[in-house]
């Protein structure tokens, strides 16, 4: 038994020195293999990029530009607060309206006055202003268009030759023709009425047409009768000096203010005429055909009556 723990021992003592020995050897083996792996004294340290680079290259190859993370994330949706601010874009322009009456009762796409008829007037002497009675001499037993064939009278013009309120027609009808009075038919009782429920009378107006006979079954005057009536139309306003006009249809309208547009823009909006205003409205003949259009026309008169202090009476 002695023997046996003693070999025991003796293995147990052996054993343990040649792991000692082992452990030795293989902690050696390990340095040698650590120093082998580490760059000579004297030498840069190498990054692990140049590590991974090839043996062969001299040179490093230029370091690429970092990235920016935030501007390859959201370049847009995350500018950097140092960056200026964004210029607001351009805003769409205007887009352009048709011309139009206006509020303040005005065209703007035509002329605001009407133009000079550039041929004399009757009545007319050295430039002076001339009488109602020298314009009707003046015309005399008119032959100077085609109307003169067919007419029973002349007529030329009623009412106060100081009025300040002038009321300009188209041409006489029958029943005109037959007095030698203008608007004394179905379409002058209701310009009576019109007149009466703006505060005045026919005593205070004056009254007349653009033609002074009667055109035949009431047909529209043409524009060689219309010519040939014009200056005596312009000769009686001059006489006149009213404060205002009252253009009653489209043919007083446009051959006062020689404009073709049409009545249904024209009206309501005031217009000046030789330093007068002019309030372009319909013909009371078409308020008889058209009576829904009388409110326009009421309207338009509102605003003659306006200039004149007037206040609103029974409507028409």
């Amino acid at each position: 038994m002695e023997d046996l723990r003693r070999h025991l021992l003796w293995q147990e003592e052996a054993g343990g020195r040649v792991l000692m020995v082992d452990a030795a050897k293989q902690a050696a083996e390990r340095s040698a293999s650590l120093r082998s792996m580490m760059p000579p004294r004297g030498a840069a340290k190498a990054t692990p990029e140049a590590a991974a680079a090839p043996a062969s290259s001299a040179t490093p190859p230029a370091a690429r530009p970092l990235a920016d993370p935030v501007r390859t994330a959201a370049p847009e949706a995350a500018p950097s607060p140092a960056s200026p601010p964004r210029a607001a874009p351009p805003e769409p322009a205007p887009a352009r309206t048709p011309a139009a009456p206006v509020g303040n009762g005005m065209l703007l796409d035509v002329p605001q006055r009407a133009p000079a008829y550039p041929g004399p007037l009757p009545g007319v002497v050295d430039g002076e202003r001339p009488t109602l009675d020298q314009i009707r001499r003046e015309l005399g037993d008119c032959r100077r268009c085609k109307l003169c064939s067919g007419r029973k009278n002349i007529v030329f013009g009623v009412g106060n030759p100081r009025a300040e309120l002038v009321f300009v027609g188209e041409g006489p009808g029958e029943n005109e023709d037959l007095q030698g009075v203008p608007f004394v038919g179905a379409a002058g009782e209701l310009l009576t009425k019109m007149i009466q429920a703006m505060g005045f009378s026919r005593d205070d107006v004056y009254i007349c047409n653009v033609v002074k006979c009667r055109p035949p079954g009431n047909r529209n005057p043409e524009p060689d009768e219309i010519a040939a009536c014009e200056p005596f139309l312009r000769a009686q306003l001059l006489a006149l000096q009213p404060k205002v006009i009252v253009a009653l249809g489209k043919f007083a309208a446009q051959t006062l203010l020689r404009d073709s547009t049409p009545i249904t823009r024209l009206r309501g909006n005031w217009r000046e005429y030789q330093g007068v205003k002019l309030m372009p409205t319909f013909h009371p003949a078409y308020l008889l055909r058209s009576p829904a259009e009388k409110r326009k026309a009421w309207e338009d008169l509102q605003q003659v009556m306006k200039l004149f202090g007037k206040q609103p009476g029974s409507r028409t």
